[in-house]
């Protein structure tokens, strides 16, 4: 199948060059923190990574989807799930598109939003099921905060070729786990390892299973995919 012509993506990337990259971390957690207000950053931290690895997920099926759009007079189909995984990419529903979670973000059922994305991304990728968080309806999360972090997220490019090709969801994801950990006083614990897991573009090579259910083991699990 043909390569499509690749877009120029109009959000902010971290680029392979280690000066702006580590600008840009530093700018968009200082703008992810100013957004958490007087919430624990032990429970702000599932909200951020939750929204960041859906991002990227998100990020690598639109392109794969652009692709697809592109070579349709050949055959191709983009809505065939099976045109995804062939290129281990997450197959996203219709209903969990990150454009259809990013409408609603100002919304107060956006917490709901978000969990459903997350159960129908599962539901459609069972080698994944139980590894995403669907906690985001709870009460005590503020629904206009979660609603900011959806549209901070949505300027981030996480998942498209050129992001993985420099590792953005691996740099973003460990430098926020370095700067949750310092925000809740630990070091080296439970939820942050100063070596990078290996990256896996697209979702592949999976090797979890569905233990880890603790609060904060889907971090660890994440970090493989």
């Amino acid at each position: 199948m043909a390569k499509g012509t690749r877009r120029k993506s109009k959000t902010k990337t971290i680029s392979g060059d280690g000066s702006e990259s580590t600008d840009f971390r530093s700018e968009l957690w200082a703008m992810a923190d100013a957004l958490r207000g007087s919430m624990d950053a032990a429970e702000y931290k599932h909200v951020v990574l939750g929204l960041i690895f859906l991002k990227y997920i998100s990020d690598a099926f639109e392109e794969a989807h652009t692709q697809l759009l592109a070579e349709a007079a050949e055959g191709a189909d983009p809505e065939d799930p099976d045109e995804y995984r062939a290129q281990n990419v997450f197959w996203v529903p219709p209903e969990a598109r990150w454009p259809q979670l990013q409408s609603q973000a100002r919304q107060p059922t956006i917490g709901r939003v978000v969990d459903d994305t997350m159960i129908a991304i599962e539901r459609e990728n069972s080698a994944h099921k139980d590894v995403l968080p669907k906690d985001y309806a709870r009460p005590n999360l503020a629904k206009t905060r979660l609603g900011q972090v959806v549209d901070l997220v949505t300027n981030i490019r996480l998942g498209g070729s050129e992001a993985r090709a420099t590792d953005v969801r691996g740099s973003v994801y460990e430098y926020f786990l370095e700067q949750f950990a310092i925000a809740e006083g630990r070091k080296g614990g439970e939820f942050y390892s100063p070596r990078r897991a290996p990256s896996s573009p697209r979702g592949r090579g999976c090797n979890c299973g569905t233990s880890g259910r603790k609060r904060g083991g889907w971090t660890r699990r994440l970090k493989q995919i």
